[in-house]
């Protein structure tokens, strides 16, 4: 699924539980991070996050299920670019033009991802 669908399907929903639900969903679409991947753990993340890179692209895994939808919108959001792309792009704005409803401690951990991707 790309960006631009999710936040389609995110900007219909004007229930703040029922969007959590899709995330939670999109969550259970990541894919599998392969076995030659490069992992980084997220340091700032209430849940464990790693980020993987291949030469293919990136990968991510969570232990949380809303963490692992809100880790497969950030990837939807970099799929296809280069790294000089990601760190140009403004991925904390439009993540916040999601609109989703998420305590201190998830928001801190999207930060903590987003600075990540942005130090690549």
């Amino acid at each position: 699924m790309t960006y631009g669908e999710i936040k389609n399907i995110l900007m219909g929903i004007n229930d703040p539980a029922m969007k959590l639900e899709m995330v939670m969903d999109f969550g259970r679409q990541l894919k599998s991070v392969p076995e030659n991947a490069i992992c980084s753990e997220i340091v700032g993340c209430a849940s464990y996050v790693e980020f993987c890179r291949t030469k293919d692209g990136f990968y991510a895994r969570a232990d949380s299920a809303l963490v692992r939808g809100i880790v497969a919108i950030i990837l939807a959001m970099i799929d296809g670019k280069s790294v000089t792309e990601i760190k140009n792009m403004d991925l904390k704005s439009e993540f916040d033009a999601l609109n989703l409803t998420l305590g201190a401690g998830r928001l801190n951990g999207v930060n903590s991802m987003i600075r990540f991707l942005q130090n690549l």
